[in-house]
């Protein structure tokens, strides 16, 4: 594989050819008029200002700079971490080891509101709760908390909408309005962090474990900001959140040079890749991005990253009726994933939680059944994936497209 890894540039945006820190953080691709990708655009899509400066956008020694600049001892930068990242607090007018008469103004410096909750659906016994947050411009994105038997996850979004265009993904029939900061990625672990320790999932209190990158966005598309975050999410108190990089899982749908550059970050994190599809011919129609790069480019920079990491790589395959999930596309997945001769992946077939009027539906359970029985017998660990909030607009971004 030969993509440069210079296509992921310093603003976070992958093939723009520019490393301008004021050009729009888009996450667009290079076009082209023979194969290329571009990402789609959100009707709404405009240069936006930037989200308010929060403490998890900064370093430690920005955090110190900052505090001195406002007239503050510089220590009391690590004082404002202990709070929000071992008490998942940012409530600084109640911090009794903090200056009365400086609370204020180091709120509005470290802790501005970057996520406002607008809309808040149940599901499953009240074990899954999506939440819909608006952020400082009007956007909107969504972040899923599930309590399982033994783990609390939380699924959070990394791009409002989003660009890769599948067809029978909500969130990609948004289109891309913009990349999110560190800080309002953040905000939703701290915010999750919380509910769990207070019980407010059912369940009774408990400890969020696992965070997912599979919400609204393309995590490849808006690099920088999210290894920010996940380095901050598995950093131990006061310096992060404290959960481990082994429960932190990124997907994307196939951005080779992201996979790439992850694979040199030297951390634990589980590599997801929404495949969705065994061939090129049908997966250029569901993934677009496969114009751009294709299975074997896909597959091969997967295989790599499971050689440095040695992490097993969860490949996701929503499983639609008549489309993808015939017993011909279950054997040819096996065969393409065999080809690599080891142990290397989890399939993860999931049934499509379907769009309202789209021709995208979920398969027949016996179609299911069938499809990972095959994988089974050519020896490919697979597992059903359990759908969460069937009952509700559980399929990412069907919440902000109702709100929209």
């Amino acid at each position: 594989m030969t993509e440069p890894l210079n296509d992921i540039t310093n603003t976070g945006v992958y093939g723009t050819g520019t490393t301008d820190e004021d050009a729009p953080e888009t996450g667009i691709t290079a076009g082209g008029t023979s194969g290329g990708f571009r990402d789609v655009l959100a009707v709404d899509h405009a240069r936006r200002g930037k989200p308010p400066l929060h403490l998890t956008d900064m370093t430690d020694e920005e955090r110190r700079a900052r505090m001195k600049a406002l007239g503050m001892q510089p220590f009391r930068a690590a004082q404002l971490a202990n709070h929000y990242f071992a008490h998942f607090d940012v409530d600084a007018m109640g911090f009794s080891d903090f200056p009365a008469s400086q609370r204020a103004q180091a709120a509005e410096a470290f802790f501005p509101t970057l996520i406002t909750a607008v809309d808040r659906q149940e599901a499953d016994e009240g074990t899954t709760i999506k939440t819909l947050w608006s952020l400082f411009d009007g956007a909107q994105i969504e972040s899923v908390l599930m309590r399982y038997p033994q783990r609390i996850t939380l699924c959070i979004s990394s791009q409002v909408g989003c660009g890769m265009g599948c067809p029978f993904c909500a969130t990609g029939n948004l289109g891309l309005t913009r990349n999110m900061s560190t800080g309002e990625i953040m905000e939703q672990v701290r915010v999750a962090a919380a509910a769990a320790r207070d019980g407010d999932i059912a369940g009774g209190p408990g400890r969020l474990s696992n965070v997912v990158f599979m919400g609204m966005g393309e995590p490849m598309g808006n690099y920088r900001a999210v290894l920010h975050a996940v380095r901050q999410i598995c950093a131990e108190p006061p310096q992060g959140f404290g959960i481990s990089a082994r429960n932190i899982t990124i997907s994307t749908v196939g951005v080779v040079p992201g996979i790439r550059k992850l694979a040199k970050e030297h951390l634990p994190v589980r590599l997801a890749v929404s495949l969705h599809a065994p061939t090129d011919a049908l997966r250029d129609e569901l993934v677009p991005m496969n114009r751009r790069f294709n299975t074997t480019q896909v597959l091969d920079a997967a295989h790599d990253y499971y050689l440095a990491s040695k992490r097993r790589v969860s490949i996701e395959y929503a499983l639609m009726r008549g489309i993808n999930d015939q017993a011909e596309h279950a054997r040819e997945l096996a065969r393409r994933l065999n080809h690599y001769g080891d142990d290397w992946v989890h399939v993860n077939p999931i049934p499509l939680n379907p769009i309202e009027g789209s021709k995208w539906t979920a398969s027949k359970p016996e179609d299911e059944r069938a499809f990972l029985d095959i994988l089974h017998r050519a020896g490919i660990a697979a597992t059903l994936r359990d759908t969460r909030g069937s009952d509700i607009d559980g399929a990412c971004g069907q919440l902000a497209a109702k709100h929209r």
